[in-house]
């Protein structure tokens, strides 16, 4: 073969190889806003190994302060009795440094504890317990929540220069393993602690995905989708119970007493939301547990609030698994197809009450108190006395999740699976795609540019045109 010849197989092979090496699917990475960092000794980065599932682990959403990469302005340490929040005062990474006291952690607003001037840094120490903090057990992590708040104080009395911000954070715990610092250290309990432990009820109120199959990982909704709520006592040896959800209100902040509110669930059990014309609101129907309730909820958001955010805060109870239902103790949806309240079990003349408002509440009083007051705190109560006919034997708890984020369909694209939680996954920006489709379009007209190329190279050696050998 001839020089020429050998030139046209070379530029086949070139162009053969590069079709081979070029992968049009290879999307350059992005960096989340989302940090899931060790908690037990290390500071959070945006990078780290794999780690164990036997030690504590923070969890950081930083998306709201669309700082920029590499700076991360805030590190979380999940310690054995405390987590400790060191935040960057060049919050949104303009070069602003923000005031200090504009920073604030949880619900109870504490303030920072130190603050250096050097570093441009303020830190946080607060208890698992403190600053109004929310615990949730699941099967296999004790995860304690809570938020750092910037609230920008106005340069004058007209204008403010910085956006306020919620940054959730989450210290992840597992049960199973020894997660102290210390030894553990043999020990015995008396027999009064063991059954007294037997008897302790744990209340949790979790976002489900669409399936009900696992928890969501993301707060992130639009207007239009529906939650999935799951409520859940875990019983341990107690005799088998009946979970209800007693009430639920959604609210602007983690205090389910400022205005506004919104009843979601009222009078002991009824879902009132599913009342109206323009929802779809419901228990699910059965249970799959007697000790689990689900219900879902049309995503909705306060008129003329810009901030996009709500809490949900329910009041949970619990009966034993063989009383029958009863105004006290009921779970009751509306159903517009007859126009009639139906209970997820019992009979239907236990919802009566939610058409007519004056469903008796706990004691016999038929008048509506204000939940957040009855049971401001967390822990399970029990109250073994009988009232006016009322059930012989409750436990209820106060539970809440939040921030939830609820966007408008002309706010952009958002899909369910993404948001604030899942870790490693942003959501995608308005003409991501098309750059990605011009690199394609370039390589296959580079290889149509090259065939024809080598076509007119074997079509003039056959007809004997000359040809230039390099």
């Amino acid at each position: 073969m001839g020089s020429g010849g050998s030139l046209g197989v070379a530029l086949f092979y070139w162009v053969l190889a590069g079709a081979v090496s070029y992968s049009p699917w290879s999307f350059p990475q992005r960096s989340s806003g989302v940090l899931r960092v060790r908690g037990d000794s290390s500071w959070s980065q945006p990078r780290v190994p794999p780690f164990s599932q036997s030690s504590p682990w923070a969890w950081v959403d930083v998306s709201q302060l669309q700082a920029a990469v590499p700076l991360h302005p805030v590190a979380v340490q999940c310690q054995e009795a405390q987590m400790v929040v060191r935040v960057h005062r060049d919050l949104f990474g303009t070069g602003r440094l923000v005031k200090a006291a504009d920073l604030s952690l949880g619900s109870a607003s504490c303030l920072p504890v130190a603050q250096s001037a050097a570093e441009g840094t303020v830190t946080f120490r607060a208890g698992l317990h403190e600053c109004g903090s929310t615990l949730q057990v699941t099967p296999d992590s004790l995860i304690y929540r809570t938020s750092l708040s910037y609230k920008p104080s106005p340069a004058n009395l007209l204008i403010v220069r910085t956006s306020a911000a919620v940054v959730p954070i989450e210290c992840h715990y597992p049960r199973r393993g020894n997660v102290s610092i210390s030894a553990v250290q043999p020990t015995w309990a008396p027999f009064y602690s063991t059954l007294a432990g037997e008897e302790e009820l744990i209340f949790s109120l979790r976002l489900m995905n669409d399936d009900w199959s696992s928890e969501r990982l993301s707060n992130g909704f639009q207007l239009g989708e529906r939650l999935h709520l799951q409520a859940d006592v875990a019983a341990g040896s107690h005799v088998p119970l009946r979970l209800f959800v007693d009430d639920c209100v959604a609210t602007l902040s983690p205090e389910s007493s400022p205005s506004p509110r919104y009843a979601l669930i009222d009078l002991s059990g009824c879902l009132v939301d599913g009342r109206s014309d323009d929802t779809t609101s419901a228990f699910l129907s059965p249970r799959p547990r007697q000790e689990t309730l689900q219900f879902m909820v049309d995503a909705f958001r306060f008129a003329g609030d810009n901030g996009n955010l709500i809490y949900i805060t329910c009041h949970l109870k619990v009966s034993p698994a063989d009383q029958a239902p009863n105004p006290w103790t009921k779970a009751c949806s509306f159903n517009k197809a007859s126009s009639l309240w139906a209970p997820v079990e019992g009979t239907g003349d236990i919802c009566s009450c939610c058409e007519t408002n004056n469903c008796p509440l706990h004691g016999g009083s038929s008048q509506r108190v204000n939940p957040a007051a009855r049971w401001p705190g967390r822990r399970a109560r029990r109250d073994t006395s009988s009232k006016q006919g009322g059930p012989s034997s409750t436990a209820e708890a106060e539970v809440s999740i939040g921030p939830l984020l609820i966007l408008d369909s002309a706010q952009g694209p958002w899909s369910s699976s993404e948001g604030l939680a899942p870790a490693g996954k942003t959501t995608p920006d308005a003409g991501e795609g098309f750059p990605v489709l011009a690199e394609v379009a370039m390589f296959i007209a580079a290889i149509l540019l090259s065939l024809t190329a080598l076509g007119l190279f074997l079509v003039c050696r056959k007809c004997g045109c000359p040809v230039v050998s390099l």
